[in-house]
């Protein structure tokens, strides 16, 4: 049997949590049997936890923090593999992401969040009505931090298919929007990254109703997540993951080919420069 993988801490909250494991299990010579005689779980269990295959869970934590002999460690690591800090609506959702293998989403007004500068992303998140600048420091981050599964070492498949609208709306300002639109065309080149556009020409259409985005695991979906006023939702119906894999074909059916997406989002960039970098005015 081949020996398992040493998890890369820089791929996940997860990811972290059990090369932090693996680390101190080491330090005090104790082999994965041991320490789950020890946890009272089974072998599979902490191999798969190690192994970034299963999250773990509080009790799996504080018993850790027990058996090592650390203060509340485990247990902050673990807090972190749970998005204790993003609105609880986005919890289940953002677990999902991180497991899957494939990400395909529609987005007919805003660039999707996994794509989002971090000034355009600010600019997005503080439309909320009422929101406190704490509040938003705090969901900015965590929309950053997302990110991060674009970069790891076996990043997820991820289509993107975007209304027109999008890229010619102005979030913010121009220097704002135009860092977007640059971010695109630069994102498009990352191997597991495509992305296309619906055009204004397209009039009615099913994706009208709202964004959404659907997660899959080698090729199959198994949870979705879908907007809405003012919290989303994550679901596993596989009756209604069919339909929103229908919706996406169809508007993926009626998008230009990548190639041609990129020339319009470059002739939005160079519109952009063309226009007065000022905040837009009602």
């Amino acid at each position: 049997m081949p020996p398992d993988r040493e998890p890369d801490p820089y791929e996940s909250p997860r990811a972290l949590f059990a090369f932090e494991l693996r680390r101190y299990r080491n330090a005090v010579n104790m082999s994965q049997r041991q320490l789950a005689q020890r946890l009272g779980y089974s072998d599979s269990m902490v191999n798969m936890v190690e192994q970034v295959k299963r999250p773990p869970s509080r009790q799996f934590a504080e018993l850790c923090d027990q058996v090592f002999g650390l203060d509340g460690t485990m247990v902050r690591l673990y807090m972190a593999t749970t998005w204790h800090k993003a609105p609880e609506y986005l919890r289940p959702w953002l677990e999902e992401e991180e497991d899957a293998t494939g990400l395909r989403t529609w987005q007919p007004m805003i660039v999707p969040g996994l794509l989002q500068t971090e000034a355009y992303a600010r600019e997005v998140l503080a439309a909320t009505p009422g929101i406190t600048d704490e509040v938003l420091e705090r969901r900015l981050t965590n929309r950053m931090q997302r990110q991060a599964i674009l970069h790891r070492e076996k990043p997820p498949a991820l289509s993107v298919v975007m209304d027109e609208g999008v890229i010619r709306r102005v979030i913010g300002d121009m220097e704002v929007t135009r860092e977007q639109l640059r971010y695109l065309l630069e994102i498009a080149r990352h191997p597991q990254v495509t992305i296309q556009v619906v055009p204004c020409t397209v009039r009615a259409h099913c994706g009208m109703a709202g964004g959404f985005i659907i997660a899959e695991r080698n090729g199959h979906p198994y949870a979705a997540y879908t907007d809405a006023q003012p919290s989303g939702r994550t679901f596993d119906d596989r009756r209604l993951i069919a339909e929103l894999v229908r919706r996406y074909d169809a508007l993926r059916a009626e998008a230009v080919p990548f190639s041609q997406s990129l020339r319009l989002i470059e002739e939005a960039v160079n519109q952009s420069d063309a226009r007065p970098s000022g905040r837009t005015v009602a």
